[in-house]
């Protein structure tokens, strides 16, 4: 004898938590997500390649790139409504959207946060749009975890600036129209916005990717990039500015990652009540259960975790400890709901026929950018022991 199954988030009660506003924003980018994303999705991420300039615009029109932002064409929602974007979008796949968090929480949010008000009003309204696409030039070959080892490097040279350097794994980098690229003055850390076509300024695609194959990876090399003065974010001197772009797009990953678990989940338990082992439902198996309820629950904790740290950033009380606690929670327990789908799939879990490998061979990513596992623990220990153990 069985009984109607419920959905995860509704043994939780997922949707009383939401307002209206926030409901149909989700159902609305859920909507577009399967739509026009998903149908492709497969075909993407096995080419490794994504029309860019097609999403882009796309996405704007949906009104999701900045649109936690305020002014300049961005839509100005709460960042709860934010984050449950972030979740279907990657609930599709982890590079749509990196897409646009690198779009929104990186490249705009610098220079929202930090720009002169010409360069708002030159390149946002343009970007919330997606007619204008941004990449964020941090993190370079021998520089990842510790920002501050940089070697990039921009001086004066009378009025201009002249940047020097190599920055790796920047999302967006070749199909870029504004880069926002920090080095290393004589004035402490800077953020430089560098257009597309600057002479010595080049961007090259990383290939051979078995992750994030549905997104543009690229290196970013300059060679004596010539810049005008007001070519700087006025508002950012030292690593406080990059890592404060860095925990806006934190904030997104920790909705993103449940939805790629949701979406694993969602198909494990369809394959599990269809496919018959031994004359009965995979489902109807002890072990299969004990697997699904465990997964149900840590997809729930994660999703609860999220909706309060969202509620906390729309109070104004969120801290970079709290957005450490949910992306190294989210993403790692994302991963391991992703892992478990995919035994209960067999050998189907590894084809792109279902999500669920691709989910997986994506969070390996996740679990790595915007912090480390290890560097989000370290953040978490800092922070109830008083006690620093990065050096």
């Amino acid at each position: 004898m069985t009984s109607p199954s419920l959905h995860p988030f509704d043994l939780f009660g997922i949707d009383t938590l939401l307002n209206d506003e926030e409901r149909d924003i989700r159902d609305t980018v859920r909507a577009m997500g399967d739509r026009d994303l998903r149908p492709h999705i497969a075909d993407w991420f096995e080419r490794g390649s994504i029309p860019a300039r097609e999403l882009a615009a796309q996405l704007g029109e949906l009104g999701v790139l900045g649109m936690h932002l305020q002014g300049y064409g961005c839509a100005g929602t709460g960042a709860v409504a934010y984050g449950l974007a972030c979740l279907e979008l990657e609930a599709v796949d982890s590079g749509l959207r990196s897409l646009v968090s690198v779009q929104g929480s990186l490249a705009m949010y610098a220079i929202w946060k930090y720009g002169s008000r010409e360069q708002k009003e030159q390149w946002l309204p343009g970007m919330a749009a997606g007619r204008f696409i941004g990449c964020f030039g941090l993190t370079e070959p021998d520089a990842g975890s510790d920002p501050g080892a940089m070697r990039t490097h921009a001086r004066r040279d009378g009025g201009d600036w002249v940047l020097n350097g190599t920055k790796m794994w920047i999302t967006n980098g070749s199909v870029a129209d504004i880069a926002v690229v920090w080095a290393r003055t004589d004035d402490g850390v800077r953020g430089f916005l560098v257009p597309a076509g600057t002479p010595g300024f080049t961007a090259h695609d990383i290939r051979h990717k078995v992750s994030l194959r549905a997104s543009v990876t690229s290196e970013l090399v300059l060679e004596d990039v010539r810049l005008p003065a007001d070519a700087v974010l006025p508002g950012a001197r030292g690593l406080s500015g990059p890592l404060g772009c860095l925990n806006e797009a934190r904030f997104g990953i920790v909705f993103g990652a449940v939805g790629a678990a949701r979406d694993c989940l969602e198909t494990a338990l369809a394959y599990a009540a269809d496919r018959t082992v031994f004359d009965r439902p995979l489902a109807g198996f002890q072990l299969t259960q004990q697997k699904l309820a465990d997964m149900t629950l840590e997809l729930g904790k994660g999703m609860l975790l999220a909706l309060q740290l969202g509620r906390l950033k729309d109070a104004g009380r969120i801290t970079p400890e709290r957005i450490s606690l949910g992306k190294l929670n989210n993403v790692r327990e994302a991963l391991e709901i992703a892992r478990q789908c995919r035994t209960l799939l067999g050998a189907n879990g590894i084809t792109l026929e279902y999500p669920v490998i691709r989910h997986a061979n994506n969070l390996e990513s996740v679990l790595t950018y915007e912090g480390t596992s290890e560097v989000h623990t370290l953040v978490i220990g800092r922070s109830v022991t008083g006690v620093p153990a990065f050096r």
